[in-house]
């Protein structure tokens, strides 16, 4: 039965509107949304005082909850799907690291093995962060396992994955880059460039053969020089680029936050937590792949080195802290962490925004941008306590 939700203010896809009521059809699809003065007959849910927004989109995120993409069977890679409700993402891509080429097709072939069966967070593909790296901007992935890019290695893995793996992170300046890169978005991938030393010339030349993201901006790259300007400064420079962002306060300082944000503007921000097995835990000892890793004081950080391993942070909490950052308005921010991000990874017609006949996946959230209640497919899935 088609219902109603009633609430003070909407985020839809390219406006924000105060008031009024959200068709939820029968079929689990967002129908129109109606302005106050229009009120509809049938079953209307109220939440006064409260905010809609589409459910986050996180595109670039290794495990949460003790599970990770590189090590959990189907049943540990569920667990993250529904853990993730909590954190007010409806879609995700399940992120590796790099890794020997045997282990990336196993984890290819369990997900083809299981395509649409999970539970929770929908998976929208696959996102390979690796293994085509630099050594020297390795961070927490192993560099035993980084290689130069290979087209013919690459279909192997996307075969295996029957068309699941859909986005991949790599350094520019490895050889036989360009050539990689054209033949991969000619294939539908999406190409991001990191864990890199490039100058901003050998970025420019990946984006120019395609590449259209930047992974995990200024984390895993040289930082911006006025002087010999680095793949980071190509990252604040160039147009029509979407810059991946981690917003928890370590990976990046607010001030940076805001004058990439400033540079690019907000529609070319993807919100991502890079989470890993640490997320929605408390701190300890865990893994990111191979390699030990202890989590304290909000970070997590490799045993040998205390390079940051990934984050645990929840994406619900990288929108807030925008927001607190006093850098973005509300609507901004739910479109850093839902439309953008889907619109990257070119997941659009799927989720990323309210607009009719697109899945019910939405989230009933507080003016001080909490998580108040998750819906997918127009069912209530997670409230807060």
């Amino acid at each position: 039965m088609t219902y109603y939700i009633h609430a003070d203010k909407f985020f839809l896809e390219n406006r924000t509107e105060n008031g009024g009521y959200l068709a939820v059809e029968d079929n689990g699809k967002f129908g129109f949304y109606y302005p106050e003065s229009q009120k509809p007959t049938g079953k209307i849910v109220d939440y006064l005082g409260k905010w809609v927004a589409p459910g986050y989109v996180d595109t670039h995120i290794h495990g949460s909850l003790r599970e990770d993409t590189m090590k959990s069977d189907w049943e540990g890679i569920n667990k993250i799907s529904k853990g993730l409700l909590s954190a007010g993402v409806t879609s995700w891509m399940p992120t590796t690291i790099t890794a020997a080429s045997s282990t990336l097709t196993k984890i290819c072939e369990m997900f083809a093995a299981h395509k649409g069966e999970e539970d929770g967070a929908k998976i929208q593909g696959i996102h390979f962060e690796g293994p085509f790296f630099t050594e020297e901007h390795a961070g927490a992935e192993n560099p035993k396992y980084m290689i130069d890019p290979d087209i013919n290695e690459f279909n192997k893995w996307l075969k295996a994955s029957d068309g699941m793996l859909k986005k991949i992170s790599m350094a520019p300046e490895r050889k036989g880059s360009p050539e990689f890169i054209r033949e991969a978005v000619k294939e539908g991938i999406v190409v991001a460039l990191g864990h890199s030393s490039a100058s901003f010339d050998e970025a420019v030349a990946g984006v120019e053969a395609g590449a259209s993201m930047f992974t995990h901006t200024y984390n895993g790259m040289p930082d911006p020089s006025h002087h010999t300007p680095t793949i980071s400064n190509a990252a604040m420079a160039l147009n029509n680029v979407t810059d991946e962002l981690i917003c928890d306060g370590h990976h990046v300082q607010p001030a940076m936050v805001r004058a990439l944000i400033n540079a690019v503007g907000p529609e070319h921000i993807a919100l991502i937590t890079d989470c890993m097995e640490a997320g929605m835990m408390p701190d300890g000892d865990y893994m990111l792949g191979e390699l030990p890793v202890y989590v304290k004081d909000g970070m997590a950080r490799l045993k040998d080195g205390d390079n940051l391993a990934g984050s645990i942070l929840q994406l619900k909490d990288g929108v807030k802290n925008v927001v607190d950052w006093n850098i973005v308005t509300p609507e901004k921010a739910v479109m850093m962490a839902s439309y953008v991000p889907a619109k990257s990874a070119h997941l659009l017609e799927q989720c990323g925004s309210i607009k009719p006949d697109k899945p019910a996946d939405f989230l009933i959230l507080n003016p001080a941008m909490t998580l108040q209640e998750t819906y997918l497919n127009g069912v209530s899935r997670y409230q807060a306590e």
